[in-house]
């Protein structure tokens, strides 16, 4: 047509409907048909679990009023831990005896559960050869000979061996008390000798060895039999009865003692004549635990225990202890304060090292009365700050067994050699 544009179509003309006769509806496509069962099915689907779930809860709630609730169990009195000095962090390390001016709580019968479970200290320890565990049926009892109390009798396997320990042995007040045992003071009744009675729980020895007969028992007693032969610086063991549930350890103690903790304490700080002696008589213990393969791994101010009649410092407390080795260790066992810096940065430490860090510690406790790293400082600084009255020797011995780098720290030998533990001045 004229006037149109080119590339311009007229739309087709819509056909009319006729008259009288309703227009036809639009037929839905296959895939409209699809779309609406589709939501159909799953508005179904949802209105179903909506009703399942409020069912099931519904009937939940009404099962959970209608079920008759527990009368409420009383709670046991716990009865209050004694241990000697500061609470510090452990780790693989029992408790300490204390002293024997310790409360006087009465103690449980030997190898009774009445005692109560051990409360459970996260312990790491270091894989020590025959570590089997035995059968917990039979008791047995061994005997290591040495000085004070005589170990001359002999305990009754199986049911009996727990009788004749109540009727050999009076005991006392509770002395300390670790996550793997309690210490009591006791007395012997055939001669009026004081006891010391470690008593632990059958399950909570991680670690056994085997004593030169073949006996299987855990390590502890091992390293005890080993160093508590003849050498007055090391807790004696007279005896370790086996009983079904639990070990007993018979040690010595003093008449009259206390740990270096308290004495210390009592005293604020030790005059420097007095720490010599003592921390000597400390070095000479270290040194013959180290000639019998034995490392302490826990030696600190609770772990030594001194006769207040004739000033004798006895090393205690093996249960941290391990063999030594002259390569590295990569599992801790002791108080985590008195850890080498090469373990908390590292997490290995060789056995000398460590146990001279300890021993500076532990001379620093002495002297000064504190430890020197307990306010939170930081061990990578310089120099540690002593007190003026200390002599240059003194200072100069702490300083070298707290050197940062354990290649700096001296030896156990360098220690007896060193000018203060002779009393000679400094050039």
């Amino acid at each position: 047509m004229a006037g149109e544009r080119p590339g311009w179509a007229m739309p087709p003309a819509r056909p009319r409907p006729r008259a009288g006769l309703p227009s036809a509806r639009p037929r839905p496509s296959r895939r409209g048909l699809a779309s609406a069962r589709l939501w159909l099915y799953w508005r179904w689907r949802c209105w179903a679990g909506i009703s399942a779930w409020g069912g099931g809860g519904i009937a939940a709630f009404c099962l959970r009023l209608a079920r008759p609730r527990p009368r409420p169990r009383p709670r046991p009195q716990l009865r209050p831990r004694l241990l000697p000095g500061p609470a510090e962090h452990t780790r693989g390390a029992a408790a300490p005896a204390a002293s024997a001016a310790a409360s006087p709580a009465r103690a449980p019968p030997l190898g009774s559960a009445a005692a109560g479970p051990e409360p459970p200290v996260p312990r790491s320890r270091e894989r020590t050869p025959g570590h089997g565990r035995p059968g917990a049926g039979e008791g047995r009892s061994g005997v290591v000979a040495g000085p004070g109390p005589s170990a001359d009798s002999h305990v009754p396997p199986a049911g009996t061996a727990q009788e004749a320990l109540q009727e050999r042995y009076r005991l006392g007040s509770l002395l300390g008390r670790g996550g793997f045992g309690r210490v009591f003071a006791a007395t012997r009744l055939s001669d009026g000798a004081p006891v010391a009675i470690k008593r632990v729980r059958r399950n909570r020895v991680r670690h056994w060895g085997e004593l030169p007969d073949g006996t299987s028992t855990p390590l502890e007693i091992v390293l005890l039999a080993k160093v508590s032969t003849g050498f007055p610086g090391v807790v004696q063991l007279l005896e370790w009865p086996e009983l079904p549930n639990c070990i007993v350890m018979v040690l010595e103690r003093p008449e009259q003692c206390q740990d270096l903790q308290r004495f210390i304490r009592a005293r604020r700080f030790l005059p420097e004549e007095e720490a010599r002696e003592l921390f000597r008589q400390v070095l000479e213990a270290v040194r013959h635990c180290t000639s019998c393969g034995v490392l302490h791994r826990d030696i600190k101010p609770e772990n030594i225990l001194v006769d207040l009649d004739t000033g004798q410092a006895k090393l205690i407390d093996f249960g941290c202890g391990t063999y030594l080795q002259d390569t590295v260790y990569t599992h801790f066992a002791g108080t985590l304060s008195y850890s080498p810096p090469e373990w908390n940065d590292f997490g290995w430490y060789h056995g000398e090292p460590a146990t001279i860090w300890s021993l500076g510690i532990l001379l620093h406790q002495m002297v000064c009365g504190e430890h020197p790293f307990r306010r939170g400082q930081n061990l990578s600084w310089g120099q540690l700050p002593l007190p003026q009255r200390l002599s240059q020797e003194c200072k100069d011995l702490i300083r070298w067994c707290l050197s940062m780098n354990s290649l700096d720290r001296p030896a156990l030998e360098d220690l007896f050699c060193h000018p203060w533990m002779w009393d000679i001045p400094l050039p």
